[in-house]
């Protein structure tokens, strides 16, 4: 195909996602406070009240949100968040939200598991704030900025970085030409282009939102609990299991919402079955002969720190042991091969500068994998990119895609992996980091790879689940992921 009749393809496919998430957002405007959702105000009632539930029930809840003035809501898309759990036997699962776009919600829980249950609703952002991050989010690249540094000889200088073209300055251009990744700096004097090795992320205090706005923003606006009554929520086996699925998870299946249930802190998937993960053995016994590339973020990079630290026989092959280096661990006896490589730009570290030379983006990377029955491969990738358009991380994705395609053309048996990415605390910068940018880029990724044979970890549900908002999840919730990982390839 043209090269050019690839790029208007893809073009085409970015906007007809982007117009998907647009048609799901709410398009807000206000001038007080006052007159945005109040979770104080609003209220939540179970609709199918019972003395006792059977273990599969649903426990169905309507949610009907007023504002500070004590108004009914007359229109919808309000981010929230929603749990049911029981702490002592460790257990907790999310909800599955239907938005009636009129200040009436319905909570659709599934009861999973046999005791006492309790309910959470959490107001993350009301429908005002949604529409002023969505709003902001489009507005440009430069809430945070890169500062390159290219080296001359002994010396170095620095310039300013980023992925909009200045008309103004002598800039270098940083192009993949057939997947159109396009990164520029301002070309420093008497260096050539060539000479940039390493960037930093800077923060630019830029900010799209109006003062009225940021105040949704303020910590104690985010993520308020809706109060209510619910008492004596008692759920009984009826003799029914835990999971009625009937098979092992594998690639190909299509993820459910909710995905799944923690009980006793492990996973359990509510769609196919999973590996004994309280055994190391069973994972080590999986991995036996398996070349895997774990490509992504600093959230992959813990699966292969989390493997290194359970596995004793695993070795680095390197010596460097950091998210902002390619890392390579070996097992020879098991020949067992497991490598890391963090996505291209952006790679935000305002501690760290990160090489480009070690700068690859994810889809070339693929592109050099031969893959065989023993080789897997597993992506995730989304939390960088959350300060920026949210075009740039949808491109990225179907570059990968259509890297995933081409492995799988040429090599069928291969398996290929999508991790979503997963919430953070809520005490970040809400109009870089707000989970509810994450949201956008899960329901982009869920579009981008639902058609292929590709299996799917729900790290969003799982982090919901277990109320793990933590950018980097706890070594259970790691633990856990990997076991979904190895059932899907064994």
């Amino acid at each position: 195909m043209n090269m050019r009749i690839q790029w208007e393809k893809k073009d085409k496919e970015v906007k007809d996602i982007l117009r998907k998430l647009n048609q799901v957002m709410p398009r807000v405007t206000f001038k007080d406070i006052m007159t945005t959702t109040s979770a104080r105000n609003s209220k939540a009632t179970i609709l199918n009240q019972k003395g006792s539930y059977c273990v599969g029930d649903p426990l169905m809840v309507r949610l009907d949100l007023y504002n500070h003035l004590g108004k009914r809501k007359k229109y919808g898309g309000d981010f929230l968040r929603v749990r049911i759990y029981s702490s002592s036997l460790r257990a907790g699962a999310s909800g599955h939200i239907t938005d009636y776009k009129n200040g009436t919600y319905l909570v659709n829980f599934t009861l999973f598991w046999e005791g006492d249950v309790k309910v959470s609703i959490l107001l993350i952002h009301p429908s005002e704030g949604v529409s002023a991050l969505w709003a902001a989010r489009k507005r440009g690249y430069d809430k945070m900025g890169f500062s390159g540094k290219f080296l001359n000889g002994t010396s170095h200088v620095s310039t300013n970085c980023g992925f909009v073209r200045n008309a103004t300055a002598d800039l270098c251009e940083y192009l993949d030409e057939r997947d159109q990744e396009a990164f520029y700096c301002v070309k420093p004097k008497s260096v050539p282009c060539e000479a940039l090795v390493k960037l930093q992320a800077e923060l630019t205090k830029k900010s799209y939102l109006t003062d009225l706005e940021q105040r949704l923003f303020k910590r104690d606006k985010v993520g308020a609990e809706i109060l209510h009554p619910f008492v004596g929520i008692h759920v009984v086996s009826c003799g029914r299991n835990k999971t009625m699925a009937n098979m092992n998870c594998r690639v190909g299946m299509t993820s459910p919402s909710p995905s799944g249930f923690v009980w006793q802190n492990q996973w359990h998937p509510a769609f196919c079955n999973v590996l004994n993960g309280s055994t190391l053995d069973n994972v080590y016994s999986c991995l036996q002969g398996k070349q895997v590339f774990l490509l992504g973020d600093s959230t992959m990079w813990q699966w292969i720190q989390y493997l290194f630290k359970r596995v004793s026989t695993l070795l680095y092959f390197d010596t460097q042991g950091q998210c902002i280096t390619p890392n390579v661990v070996v097992d020879m006896t098991k020949n067992i091969t497991i490598h890391w490589r963090r996505h291209g730009n952006p790679f935000i570290s305002l501690r760290y500068l990160t090489s480009l030379k070690s700068h690859t983006y994810i889809a070339r990377v693929i592109d050099m994998v031969e893959g065989d029955r023993d080789t897997v491969v597993a992506i995730s990738l989304g939390q960088h990119f959350r300060p920026f358009p949210i075009e740039l991380f949808i491109r990225r994705m179907i570059n990968i895609r259509g890297a995933v395609q081409r492995l799988l053309l040429r090599s069928p048996d291969t398996k290929v992996i999508i991790k979503a990415e997963n919430t953070r605390k809520m005490n970040d910068n809400q109009e870089l980091y707000s989970n509810f940018h994450g949201y956008a880029q899960y329901l982009a990724t869920k579009d981008i790879f639902r058609h292929l044979n590709v299996g799917f970890i729900d790290a969003w549900d799982m982090a919901i689940a277990y109320k793990a908002h933590q950018r980097h999840p706890p070594e259970d919730v790691v633990w856990n992921q990997i076991v979904m990982f190895v059932t899907h390839i064994c």
